[in-house]
């Protein structure tokens, strides 16, 4: 379920975009929103003023352009460290999804730049919908879940129904990688699911949602392949699941390996050509 968003902004962009898209999804349409701007830190009284004027007019704006329900949608302009202070905003509200907008940059790029989105999806465990600057943000009917027997897949695929549902035309692709790092990568496949066990208990599930499916499958480099498969599948949502790997008492720390790139969901969030739904779960 998705009953709360936290959306934040620095301007007009595609974050904005990618909600009002969602809130033409039936599912979607009764969520509360909560539209944040957080204004850094400044060296004088004078800058601060003026950069807090700017945030209430950047605020203003953005819920004037999403248009929504007045009783459905509040705002929120706070001072501070961005990346923190989505996270800290996100308890406080118990976002079931955050909004960001991304630069998609690359590997070091993210920690060099100080990536608010990359930080913010390392230190929360709230499913994240990451837009970049140079995406086109399409209505939602194709949506591709990365399927394997991980318990962060199950959650996409929860997500990916509960969007999904209801929507006349949807079709939600089911897709299973088989990693390969030695050969080049296959074509694009479709799959009987009765071959494949993962792939007929989520095409089980949709049944039951009354949502079309298609499983597809490739091998090579997973995170090539699921790029190459919603590039050519024409996708206009990716959700990937990410498991968290961690020993619990690390997970308030920034894993170092995924900022570098050395994820799949790192290499997914900066090379997908549509938005990226990334959930979390524990491993």
């Amino acid at each position: 379920m998705i009953e709360k968003i936290l959306l934040a902004v620095s301007g007009l962009g595609h974050a904005e975009e990618m909600l009002k898209s969602l809130k033409e999804m039936p599912s979607i349409q009764s969520a509360k929103v909560t539209v944040l701007h957080v204004v850094p830190p400044q060296s004088t009284a004078a800058a601060m003023t003026e950069k807090w004027e700017e945030g209430g007019k950047i605020l203003a704006n953005a819920i004037q352009h999403l248009n929504l329900d007045p009783s459905l949608v509040s705002s929120i302009l706070r001072q501070g460290d961005p990346k923190d202070v989505v996270c800290q905003v996100a308890d406080e509200i118990d976002a079931d999804l955050i909004i960001m907008g991304s630069r998609g940059l690359k590997r070091l790029q993210s920690i060099l730049s100080n990536s608010v989105s990359q930080y913010v999806f390392q230190l929360s465990s709230r499913p994240m919908l990451l837009v970049k600057d140079d995406i086109y943000v399409k209505r939602i009917k194709r949506v591709m879940v990365a399927i394997d027997k991980s318990d962060s897949a199950k959650k996409c695929l929860s997500l990916a129904l509960f969007l999904l549902r209801d929507i006349q035309g949807s079709q939600l692709f089911l897709a299973h990688i088989t990693t390969d790092l030695r050969t080049k990568a296959s074509g694009v496949s479709e799959i009987n699911p009765e071959k494949n066990s993962i792939l007929a208990e989520a095409v089980a599930e949709a049944q039951k949602y009354g949502v079309n499916s298609r499983c597809v499958t490739s091998s090579g480099k997973p995170g090539e392949e699921i790029c190459r498969l919603a590039e050519e599948l024409n996708i206009d949502l990716l959700l990937l699941g990410s498991p968290d790997r961690r020993p619990s008492v690390a997970r308030s720390f920034v894993d170092i390996d995924r900022l570098i790139g050395a994820s799949l969901s790192d290499y997914v969030r900066v090379n997908a050509t549509c938005p990226v739904l990334l959930a979390r779960t524990a491993a």
